[in-house]
């Protein structure tokens, strides 16, 4: 009888283990040797660009990199070697801030990753969606049963009023949003210990902080969460708990830099919605109880997830909306880049997050447009804003020791490029090799996404 149940308990162990274990496991058994050679590097960790480079990979790991005469002439027999003379090699690129399961559709988001792994993006995070879709894309992505970048997701919290909210009903389609694992209203009678709990699992990496809560539910979430080791992830403003009720719970990253300046209004609202504005033009984006919320992130390490660049496309969403439709307001782009500067000058660490699905046409996701908008918008250089999709990225899903740089013993998530991005942050789009996980994508192999799967 013992041995029974021994034998069901390592059973239920392999049925529930996590996908970032059965995905190690995969790579661990790939043993082939690749050598790219003859490279630039832009290894991620703030070392200048080296030319003459080459990087050994086995299997799914970084064992050696180089000079690439020194690595070429030891590599070891049977090692594949790809010549990358001409190439600029950097850390594969992250997307903070994605949604693939909304309004669930399988085949649209498998389109979407593909375009993304194709344009060097070996990671992603989903703030918030339908976790039995997202599940579905974690496991396959993760596992490299399609092209696609990692999917890493995350469970929803907010006040019982947000969930009155179209969007959460289709994440939570033949179920009661809000009462869900995945998406959980939250109250002063909740249970914290036993929602973070239910949070957990559903294989999230992160909970969510909405919207419609006050301060000390946040802090009640973010303590819980703390404790149980969980990150925790929350919009900048959540109505009414403030940008900084926000901060000062501790979490791990706030998304949305326009939201920050409700530090600065008078009244707050008590409730998210879309028309809620502020008088931009008469707000300081320098204001001193910016720079104070600005160092305490700095202090506790709470990363910027800016979406920076979703701003001027609202912009020119409007301008191209009917006249008749007035939409809801949209914080002025200039407005979002000096705020975004100077959270960065007072030393915050920013992530690079879009929030934005490109048509069918468009040859690189999104995620493109907010780099050269951090750079052209908010000043930071072309080696800063790669730290900001790389290392950053990494340390938002928690995977600093694994991924966002360039480095022996992390895993082969390798950009390959053309041009040089440390000149022009545009010469990303360039893209000529990506690796994920030791698996090659060569961009000459991608199928443009169709407007057929962005709309059955």
């Amino acid at each position: 009888m013992k041995a029974l149940r021994a034998a069901v308990s390592l059973l239920w162990i392999a049925v529930l283990a996590p996908v970032s274990v059965l995905a190690e496991g995969a790579g661990a058994e790939q043993e082939t040797f690749t050598l790219y050679s003859g490279l630039s590097l832009i290894d991620g960790t703030g070392t200048p660009l080296q030319a003459g480079m080459a990087i050994l990979v086995k299997g799914d790991r970084i064992i050696k990199i180089g000079p690439s005469a020194e690595l070429t002439a030891t590599m070891p027999e049977d090692t594949e070697q790809v010549d990358a003379g001409d190439w600029y090699a950097l850390p594969g690129l992250i997307d903070t801030h994605v949604h693939m399961a909304t309004m669930p559709n399988l085949p649209k988001a498998r389109a979407l990753m593909r375009r993304y792994i194709y344009s060097g993006i070996t990671s992603v995070r989903d703030m918030a969606g339908d976790m039995r879709a997202l599940a579905e894309l974690a496991r396959e992505s993760r596992l490299q049963k399609i092209p696609a970048p990692d999917l890493y997701y995350s469970a929803l919290m907010a006040g019982p009023s947000f969930f009155k909210d179209p969007r959460p009903g289709s994440a939570a389609e033949g179920e009661v949003a809000g009462q869900v694992p995945w998406m959980q209203a939250i109250t002063s009678e909740t249970n914290m210990t036993e929602a973070v709990t239910l949070a957990r699992g559903t294989w999230a990496t992160g909970i969510k902080i909405y919207a419609n809560l006050p301060g000390e539910e946040v802090r009640r979430i973010a303590s819980e969460a703390q404790l149980q080791g969980f990150k925790i992830w929350a919009h900048s403003m959540v109505f009414p708990a403030t940008p900084g009720e926000v901060v000062g719970a501790g979490v791990d990253v706030i998304s949305h830099v326009c939201r920050l300046a409700w530090e600065l209004a008078d009244e707050k609202p008590a409730e998210y919605h879309h028309s809620v504005a502020l008088p931009y033009g008469t707000l300081d984006p320098s204001d001193d109880r910016l720079k104070a919320l600005y160092d305490r992130m700095k202090a506790q390490g709470t990363i910027l997830d800016a979406t920076l660049w979703l701003y001027t496309h609202l912009e020119e969403r409007r301008k191209n909306r009917p006249a008749r439709k007035a939409g809801p307001a949209i914080c002025p782009p200039e407005f979002a880049a000096k705020l975004t500067a100077f959270a960065h000058a007072q030393g915050v660490e920013i992530s690079t997050g879009t929030d934005v699905v490109l048509p069918a046409g468009a040859a690189y996701p999104a995620l493109f447009d907010e780099l050269e908008t951090l750079v052209g918008g908010a000043g930071l250089t072309p080696l800063e804003v790669i730290r900001a999709a790389t290392l950053n990225g990494a340390r938002v899903v928690g995977l600093e020791h694994d991924r966002g740089t360039l480095e022996v013993g992390k895993r082969a998530d390798i950009l390959f490029v053309s041009q040089n991005p440390a000149e022009d942050i545009k010469n990303l789009r360039s893209v000529v090799l990506t690796v994920k996980g030791g698996k090659p994508y060569s961009r000459a192999d991608y199928v443009p996404v169709t407007e057929e799967e962005l709309t059955n």
